[in-house]
């Protein structure tokens, strides 16, 4: 909660340039409940050139962990820093997370982490203040996690674990988890214009005022954009925030709450024969009518206290969330004479919370810490699947309703053995509930599953200001509930179908090390393995299940952050990752859509007035589309850009450059089978794309008052 920034930096050093905290400076419950007290830096050093403003930003978690060498937190300053092009770029702050699009701005993003294709976030666990974002048994895929609704300028810290190593992660974070936290106050209050390229426009209000003894916090956001899309994605957007809070980080409380609608069209993926034959523009579509509409309210409130055993956090969360979606993936594949376009649905409320106590003592005279917490959630849901034309209803094929219910307990034991070994051993417990009411009754059932996870970590230094990190745990993610109790096929009653197992586990294992010998740099290296059990997947396209095998992956990730001076700091990370099936099939080893490199560096610079700028890299090399190899996608490279001028009256003007070097490289690529006009009955397997925006430029205008 409130100003907890400093406690952050304590309880997770890494990614924190100039004023990162070694790990074994770390300091006791006392000690830390003085930190938070004190005010928070605003924004110094190179990532004041974002010239958005300030505030005060909490975390949850533990005070002293056993982190890894692929854990971080990233400030929100640091964030707002980076020229971005939707609101999910966000996350790629987190090293070797890569975020796109393969479809019109409304819908979530496509998000690559260590090998994986995670889909719209089948196995990133994502939450924004203890909500969670990824939707478990949604309509168009599992773990969906729609971020549109985020206001980047709200960001006050962005927390990433990577591996299913903590106990405080559950479902979905096999690859790893997101905490994002937002801003209680600003020390100033904002307005800020953008106007840019393809029809791009936003206007965003924040502002906060001492209300009582507390903080009251109101934002704004309106945002249109069309995109250089032949159809324009006539994207329509509108964000509220109000937030009031009290106290401090270990004695305080808050209460937001969040609205958010959007409707757009989109341009999803063509077939490249298409675009090669010129029978299809680039930028082009072969279905005008696809896109949808989305909207999001919210209502979360967090409390935490401190006593002489330790300190209590709590957090609470009702969501309603509507989205409905139109695409066309395969064209006349299915049916020649009206198409293949559906409509998803999906329409729920769902509700939760968390509550925790870290306790303090000693063992054997040494210092320790138990963590102890509990989390649930319950999910109200209606999931539709329909055949569309133009948007219209043509035939149904489902209309289910589910109520899913979860569970978990966790414990975690931490002990500083000496001053150069620390240990952490923890276990987490989950339990799933789903009750499915389908409109093909012989699909309807009740079902329920358990698992049982260790979760180890070991540090060892610091020897000549290098840590080193040993982390095992096991994780899972959940699959459609749907999936879970199905027999047939919605589509074919008839025709049986393989029941997908409801919790799927996976075990990581990672080494590695963090070194801070030079002055001002920050490098890490790991070397990570993750191994998935074999499961079967519930396609929300189809509404049916498709077989799915195991699955091993293990790399080396490289991150290294240098605050050169106060006014300029350097970043740059590589990961490389071999992802294969881990059974045999005379079909192939490889995992379609599986990143083997992702690299990224970046420059900032800049101080609270004058100039300040940034320069991004990122890459995202070619990967296999196809399980024997045959098809590949090709790599993404591209470069984004920020200049401007802090005013000493409190305006600054910056231009964003995005896609720097008008780069024709794809977003994203698939390969499968879809139809055009004229081709043959059984269709064509073909790379599909999604291509990179041109060069665009965005200007912005802000003032602080």
């Amino acid at each position: 909660m409130r100003r907890l920034a400093p406690l952050a930096v304590a309880i997770l050093p890494g990614m924190g340039g100039p004023n990162s905290v070694r790990a074994e400076d770390a300091v006791t419950l006392s000690e830390i409940a003085v930190t938070a007290e004190a005010p928070r830096p605003v924004r110094d050093g190179p990532a004041a050139s974002a010239g958005y403003g300030g505030g005060t930003t909490g975390i949850g978690g533990a005070l002293l962990p056993v982190d890894s060498a692929s854990a971080g937190i990233v400030s929100g300053a640091q964030v707002n820093s980076r020229p971005v092009t939707r609101p999910g770029e966000v996350l790629e702050a987190v090293p070797g997370l890569i975020v796109t699009q393969h479809s019109g701005e409304g819908k979530a993003n496509q998000y690559f982490l260590r090998g994986f294709n995670l889909d719209h976030g089948t196995d990133i666990a994502i939450t924004v203040d203890g909500m969670p974002v990824n939707m478990r048994t949604h309509a168009h895929g599992q773990g969906y996690a729609d971020l549109n609704f985020l206001i980047p300028e709200l960001v006050g810290a962005v927390e990433f674990h990577k591996g299913p190593y903590f106990v405080r992660d559950g479902d979905f974070a096999s690859a790893g988890s997101v905490r994002i936290d937002t801003l209680d106050s600003v020390p100033k209050n904002l307005a800020l214009t953008s106007i840019g390229s393809f029809g791009y426009g936003r206007a965003l209000t924040i502002a906060s005022a001492a209300l009582g003894e507390g903080t009251l916090l109101v934002a704004g956001e309106a945002q249109v954009y069309d995109g250089p899309w032949v159809v324009p994605d006539a994207l329509r957007k509108v964000n509220g925030v109000a937030r009031y809070s009290q106290g401090t980080a270990l004695d305080g409380f808050s209460v937001t709450g969040m609205a958010y609608a959007a409707r757009w069209t989109a341009t999803n993926q063509i077939p490249e024969r298409a675009v090669v034959s010129g029978a299809l523009d680039r930028f082009g579509t072969l279905n005008p009518t696809d896109g949808g509409d989305s909207s999001r309210l919210s209502l979360s409130g967090k409390f935490s206290a401190t006593d002489p055993t330790g300190v209590t956090r709590a957090s609470a969360y009702v969501i309603r969330y509507r989205m409905n979606l139109f695409n066309d993936f395969t064209y006349s594949l299915n049916d020649p004479v009206n198409g293949d376009q559906f409509r998803q649905r999906d329409q729920r409320v769902l509700g939760g919370g968390e509550v925790l106590h870290i306790f303090q003592g000693d063992l054997f005279g040494r210092p320790l810490e138990v963590e102890a917490g509990a989390q649930t959630r319950t999910d109200s849901i209606r999931v539709g699947l329909s055949n569309t034309t133009f948007r219209q209803f043509r035939s149904g094929v489902l209309d289910d309703r589910v109520l899913e219910s979860s569970g978990a307990l966790y414990l975690d034991t931490r002990v500083r053995w000496t001053a150069w070994l620390r240990t952490s051993v923890g276990v987490r417990a989950d339990g799933y509930y789903a009750d499915v009411r389908s409109d093909t009754p012989a699909n309807s059932n009740r079902a329920t599953d358990g698992i049982v996870n260790p979760k180890l970590g070991l540090v060892l230094g610091p020897f000549s200001d290098t840590e080193l990190y040993l982390n095992y745990g096991g994780g899972f993610h959940s699959n459609d509930a749907r999936g879970v109790t199905a027999t047939v096929d919605p589509q074919s009653p008839l025709f049986t179908v393989t029941r997908s197992p409801f919790l799927v586990p996976s075990t990581g294992y990672e080494i590695g090390l963090r070194n801070r010998s030079i002055a001002g740099l920050e490098t890490s290296l790991a070397l990570f393995r993750l191994d998935f059990a074999s499961e079967n997947l519930f396609q929300g396209d189809t509404g049916t299940t498709e077989p799915s095998r195991p699955t091993r992956r293990f790399g080396v990730e490289w991150t290294n952050r240098y605050a050169v001076t106060p006014w300029l700091a350097l970043e740059g990370d590589l990961t490389i990752t071999n992802a294969r099936f881990s059974d045999t099939d005379p079909v192939g080893d490889r995992v379609p859509e599986a990143p083997t490199t992702i690299a990224s560096a970046g420059v900032t610079f800049g101080e609270p007035l004058g100039w300040f700028g940034s320069l991004r890299f990122r890459y995202f090399g070619p990967r296999p589309l196809i399980e024997d190899n045959s098809i590949r996608s090709r790599p993404t490279a591209l470069f984004n850009g920020r200049v401007g001028y802090n005013f000493e009256n409190g305006v600054s003007v910056s231009l964003d450059v995005l896609n720097l070097t008008d780069s024709k490289a794809d977003q994203i690529t698939y390969a499968y089978v879809s139809r055009l006009p004229g081709e043959p009955p059984e269709g064509l397997i073909d790379r599909v794309f999604h291509p990179v925006e041109p060069t665009a430029v965005r200007l912005t205008v802000a003032g602080r008052f």
